[in-house]
């Protein structure tokens, strides 16, 4: 038997070897980092028996799979630990994730005090060392074992196995895991691990279901990774825009008011009026939209036209029930359909178009309590939406605009390389969910294709995300804790224009059905301004911040200098306050800085004489003396170029 290792040197053995003893022949130092191999480019087992021909390539921590393997193994003994401490916690699953694993149990609710214990337990099964055994049962065995161990969710999962599947089970002493694997050859391999938190998880993700306890944890090869590792989570709960908008009061949320359904505080509310102000003049001024305004809500009828009443209505507020109700009306998920009366109330010719409607939009959408996570996902929520009519020949180059205006978008709030492009493609396999016909989808979905492909966008395709009317151009990005969501979207709508009898008159007089590009240009306001808060740790852009100068007074004596200088600040629309407490000049800056005030204005005696003041900036420190007009200059050219401060990136990156 010949064995192509990865350098490509060969390996000949007399008769079937398992993959550890190969490793061992090869390097012991090699077998004891080793978690799983690839033969013949295929991940398995340590104990996976060679017995031909083959290219072999030992995986240790350092690859993708072998830590999924290591990763894996550390959820099995917190599994074991988990029953150990608590015998009545039933097992459902326990996948290796990104960075870590989890595991979800049907028990109570556990504290930190609770994973201290489990991870104490932890390290004596991993000191005492048992091996992973790996068998094989037939279905039929395996569901009279998971029943005769008291397993319900195992048995679940086993019985949707064909009666001719052969299932892999794992052992390490007395456990025993309906899992595929691969694993670890024993747990004692396990040098550093941690229990980083518990929530609450849906069986199987539906909200029907039972609510389980998943115990979120990680592991390493090294201590000091491991270490790195802890640090880094630290800092990203230090930028949960969860728990830093709320201490920046930014925004708030009340039990009684209801679950996403978040209170913008002047501050939140201030950035956002920012943006939104931004957002409208540039797409008015510099990208040809004219701006409508539309209802909250509006009759059934008009979301029977649209295919939501069939194909969203589970997403939607409705008010009344048929039934009983002479009218039914819904708050609006989106803005589109009322966008189309607008187009309809004129009668337009192939010259008007392409005609780009822009709508700062109120929406709600009724996303499920499980879902719900700060300002990221809400059921009322406010986007830059905008729905362009254009002739078949403009869609491609409208749509390379919209690309072009959201790229712009991304650029100017710093987030350009943070984002990546999907092509969000339909379902062929769940054709009732869409309208239109195959060829149609598979020809508009070439054009996005095309299009990103043309404009070199490296983009990923997904299939089953696009809307049921037409495919579209995610933008997503991810939170601190790796979740990712769409922040901008494109689409193309080839076919809502036939339901709402929406036309325009040819050059030949004739009667002509529009195109339609759903598109934000910015996205959801409250979300860009989590991802915003997460992304600067609340050290935004000086154009941005509800506080952008400080004025500091050194004492009581030079208020009236003080307020002077707001009065001026603010004639020229820089948003200051001044701090006129009998504090230390020490004191009041340490505190400026600590809420992230990009600028701060000392005065005093001879700053006041001089008609000047000394100018502290996040960014630089001290940056000297200025006359309050050159300050002023400085600082509303800031405002006009959008500009990120180079040293407020560099401190970030630190």
């Amino acid at each position: 038997m010949k064995v192509t290792l990865k350098d490509g040197s060969c390996k000949e053995y007399d008769g079937a070897m398992a993959v550890i003893d190969i490793a061992k022949d090869i390097s012991e130092g090699l077998a004891r980092a080793a978690c799983v191999a690839e033969v013949d480019g295929e991940v398995v087992d340590l104990r996976t028996v060679v017995d031909r021909d083959c290219t072999l390539n030992i995986l240790t921590f350092d690859s993708e799979a072998g830590k999924k393997a290591y990763r894996h193994t550390c959820a099995h003994v917190m599994a074991e630990a988990v029953q150990n401490l608590y015998p009545d916690a039933k097992l459902t699953i326990g996948p290796a994730i990104e960075n870590g694993f989890y595991y979800d149990f049907d028990m109570p609710s556990l504290t930190r005090e609770d994973l201290d214990k489990i991870e104490a337990e932890m390290k004596k099964i991993i000191k005492k060392g048992d091996t992973l055994k790996r068998y094989t049962l037939s279905k039929e065995e395996a569901v009279k074992l998971m029943t005769e161990r008291e397993e319900p969710y195992k048995v679940e999962m086993i019985e949707e196995h064909p009666e001719t599947d052969t299932l892999t089970f794992y052992q390490q002493g007395d456990f025993i895991e309906f899992c595929a694997g691969p694993h670890l050859m024993s747990t004692k391999q396990i040098k550093a691990f941690k229990l980083t938190s518990s929530s609450g998880a849906y069986w199987r993700g539906d909200e029907h279901n039972k609510m389980l306890t998943r115990i979120y944890g990680t592991a390493f090869s090294k201590k000091a990774d491991l270490e790195e590792y802890l640090a880094y989570l630290e800092d990203i709960k230090n930028r949960d825009h969860n728990k830093l908008g709320r201490e920046m009061e930014l925004f708030t949320t009340v039990d009684v008011i209801g679950q996403g359904l978040p209170l913008l505080m002047p501050k939140g509310a201030k950035m956002i009026q920012k943006m939104q102000r931004w957002i409208e003049d540039l797409e008015d001024n510099e990208w040809g939209y004219v701006r409508t305004k539309t209802p909250f809500m509006a009759k059934s009828d008009l979301y029977k036209i649209s295919g939501h009443w069939d194909h969203y209505q589970d997403g939607m507020f409705v008010l009344g029930d048929e039934e009983k109700d002479k009218e039914v009306l819904a708050l609006r998920p989106m803005t589109c359909p009322f966008q189309y009366y607008v187009y309809k109330a004129t009668q337009h010719s192939y010259r008007d178009l392409p005609l780009r409607y822009g709508e700062t939009s109120t929406l709600f959408r009724n996303e499920d309590s499980g879902e719900m996570h700060g300002l990221t996902r809400v059921r009322q929520f406010t986007i830059s939406e905008g729905h362009l009519i254009v002739r078949p020949d403009q869609m491609v180059e409208e749509v390379k605009k919209c690309l072009a205006l959201a790229k712009y978008c991304l650029q100017t709030l710093g987030v350009e390389e943070d984002v990546t492009y999907h092509l969000s493609k339909w379902d062929p396999e769940n054709r009732e969910k869409y309208i239109g016909e195959p060829e149609e989808w598979e020809q508009n979905e070439q054009h996005l294709r095309d299009i990103m492909t043309e404009l070199e966008i490296p983009f990923v395709e997904d299939v089953g995300e696009a809307a049921f009317y037409g495919p579209k151009i995610d933008i997503n990005a991810k939170n601190v804790y790796g979740k990712e969501d769409t922040m901008i979207t494109i689409q193309w709508d080839g076919f809502i224009a036939e339901q709402f009898d929406m036309y325009y008159i040819d050059q030949d007089g004739e009667k002509k059905r529009p195109y339609i590009i759903h598109r934000t240009s910015m996205g959801c306001y409250e979300r860009t301004l989590a991802w915003l808060i997460e992304k600067y740790a609340g050290k935004f852009p000086t154009w941005l911040c509800p506080e952008q100068v400080r004025v500091l007074p050194i004492s009581e004596k030079y208020a009236d200098y003080a307020e002077g200088v707001l009065k001026e600040l603010r004639k020229n629309g820089i948003d200051a306050t001044v701090d006129s407490r009998s504090e230390k000049i020490g004191y009041k800056i340490r505190e400026a800085r600590l809420k992230k005030v990009p600028y701060m204005l000392v005065v005093g005696a001879k700053e006041e004489e001089d008609g000047t003041v000394s100018v502290r900036s996040r960014f630089a420190g001290d940056e000297g003396v200025k006359p309050l007009s050159a300050f002023i200059s400085q600082i509303c050219e800031e405002f006009r170029t959008k500009e990120i401060r180079e040293e407020e990136v560099q401190e970030e990156q630190k």
